[in-house]
């Protein structure tokens, strides 16, 4: 884990695009309380196949505006070469610097893997359109991705997508340090040498954590699952629980030499600045990792 150390150290937030007015007004509150904290960057999702492509620019390029650099996630499933040319030309002309490069997942209904079919292949194709311009994101899975046909797979992908020119990588959230750990071992000892930033989530919400883990992989230690469920519907018996599990963790990363940390924040604030603030995040000379 040491080699990890090298990195400087960088945290950002997530959000996803919202679908009305009322959720960009409320999405500008989160994000001028998450301004405060002074993080890297902010980053904005992309729905399957570029189902969110316009809210997406749309709510990149205000965030943008308002100081703060902002990446929009692009993934390739579903679009053109066509496509996604104009997309980086718009955010290169528009001072974007930053992409999370995906390979998204395919609508149903939608009938064409589109003309690049994996991530390492926008990787490659971002660095062929816009050189070093771009500096960009790629997935990771310590937990590996739910799809992959093996773990050793798994790592294979994740190091094409490195070959390709990846800058540096966001995972998927866990709640095991232990598979962050393995995961970066096996990477470096592949010969990976970016960042892998560990990918947070807050948790809030039973039901719904549930839903999203078993979507994507992720897996809930027993030990939590079990006292989550004996909470039922004490809301805020969830959130004190959740929030002390998710700082211990982060704490126990950041000491052992992650280099940082990526909020997946579901457009709200204060679960994530309840972590951000028990770690002591808000003044740099005061971390004490």
């Amino acid at each position: 884990m040491n080699s990890q150390k090298q990195f400087k150290r960088r945290f950002s937030f997530e959000f996803f695009p919202p679908k009305t007015p009322a959720g960009m007004e409320k999405l500008q509150t989160v994000r001028d309380e998450l301004a405060r904290r002074k993080p890297d960057f902010f980053s904005v999702t992309y729905g399957a196949g570029g189902s969110t492509q316009e809210r997406t620019i749309d709510t990149v390029l205000k965030l943008q505006d308002q100081g703060i650099s902002t990446a929009p996630h692009l993934s390739c499933v579903g679009s053109t070469l066509e496509n996604i040319s104009a997309l980086l030309s718009h955010y290169q002309d528009n001072g974007i610097n930053r992409i999370v490069a995906l390979r998204g997942d395919l609508p149903s209904g939608m009938g064409s893997a589109g003309e690049l079919r994996y991530a390492n292949e926008l990787v490659e194709f971002i660095r062929q359109h816009s050189g070093e311009h771009f500096n960009i994101e790629v997935a990771a899975y310590p937990e590996f991705h739910p799809q992959a046909e093996s773990a050793e797979a798994d790592l294979l992908n994740f190091k094409k997508k490195v070959d390709a020119g990846a800058n540096s990588a966001i995972t998927q959230y866990f709640y095991n340090a232990d598979a962050y750990f393995y995961f970066v071992e096996r990477a470096e000892k592949m010969g990976i040498d970016i960042p892998i930033v560990p990918g947070i989530m807050p948790i809030t919400n039973y039901t719904s954590l549930i839903r999203f883990s078993d979507m994507c992989g992720a897996e809930i230690p027993r030990w939590v699952k079990k006292q989550l469920e004996a909470y039922g519907d004490d809301i805020d018996s969830i959130k004190k629980f959740g929030e002390e599990v998710v700082t211990n963790m982060c704490e126990r990363l950041l000491t052992a030499g992650a280099p940082g940390l990526h909020f997946y924040t579901l457009n709200q604030a204060e679960p994530n600045l309840k972590i951000w603030d028990n770690l002591g995040l808000s003044d740099e000379e005061q971390i004490r990792f």
